[in-house]
């Protein structure tokens, strides 16, 4: 049986909204996913205000550390750019002027994708990807914990299942959460928490009306993204087919000025008769 009258937490306007109000909830995701770490307590979202340019989270915990984490319902074309530039200006973002070096804390991405985003033979089975500033030779020998980029692919990882009973939890939700059989059977405590959210959010008329506005402008995006590579594909087909008959109209010329040449006639006379 499902809901159908739930919002989707994957619309990255209600993941911010949801977890923006509620961040003990984002540490338990956070932990979830870093669940090799140390677990951590959200002190404060820095960006709790929510618009339609920047839907991502900005959050602290007590040590200082930023985590930058966001819902990615499409996949860019230099995605990666994109992420290694946004969690770079989160870590230059912290220093003032006048301050030095150590007073940077380490910055952590987390994005949370609606897509496959590594499809190879040699990754089919992984779903969780840790990104750090390792050395190629020896991997286990790290530069430093500045920048650390964390990546889960919601439907591969639905597909697999996962060990780590919390995060299978989290990717439950997300990948089901209008089926209430399947959520009824996670017992772990944010999941349900986060559907109590869900469920309050989806009684809201305003938030219902925004979560549409967002989800039409995705769709709309894509329309447009779709339109303008078929445009463009229909003009790479004409300019091939233009290039071939200019070739086609030189060549011609080029046989009938050699013959009006054969038959006497001077070039400049042969040019001229031609109109070259």
């Amino acid at each position: 049986m499902t809901d159908s009258t739930l919002l989707d937490p994957k619309n990255d306007f209600v993941f911010k909204k949801l977890f923006a109000d509620a961040p003990d909830l984002l540490a338990a995701l956070i932990n979830a996913i870093r669940s090799d770490e140390v677990p951590i307590t959200v002190v404060e979202v820095l960006n709790p205000r929510i618009d339609f340019i920047a839907l991502d989270l900005l959050a602290e915990d007590i040590e200082g550390r930023r985590y930058n984490v966001e819902m990615q319902v499409r996949r860019y074309n230099a995605w990666s750019a994109r992420s290694a530039y946004y969690l770079a200006r989160t870590l230059t973002g912290q220093l003032k002027s006048g301050e030095d070096y150590q007073s940077l804390k380490p910055v952590i991405g987390i994005h949370l994708l609606d897509f496959e985003l590594f499809e190879a033979p040699d990754q089919a089975a992984q779903a969780l990807w840790c990104f750090e500033l390792r050395d190629r030779r020896q991997p286990h020998v790290t530069l430093g914990n500045e920048l650390q980029l964390n990546l889960i692919e919601l439907p591969k990882a639905d597909r697999l299942g996962l060990a780590q009973p919390a995060l299978r939890a989290w990717v439950g939700f997300f990948e089901h959460w209008q089926e209430e059989r399947t959520m009824a059977a996670i017992a772990y405590a944010p999941v349900q928490q986060a559907l109590e959210h869900i469920k309050a959010l989806s009684a809201d008329a305003e938030t219902q009306r925004l979560a549409f506005v967002r989800e039409r402008a995705l769709h709309d995006e894509v329309s447009e993204l779709r339109a303008e590579r078929e445009k463009g594909r229909r003009e790479g087909m004409l300019e091939v087919a233009l290039k071939g008959k200019l070739e086609g109209q030189r060549e011609g010329l080029e046989t009938a000025l050699a013959r009006l040449m054969q038959s006497g006639m001077s070039e400049d006379q042969a040019r001229q008769l031609l109109g070259l």
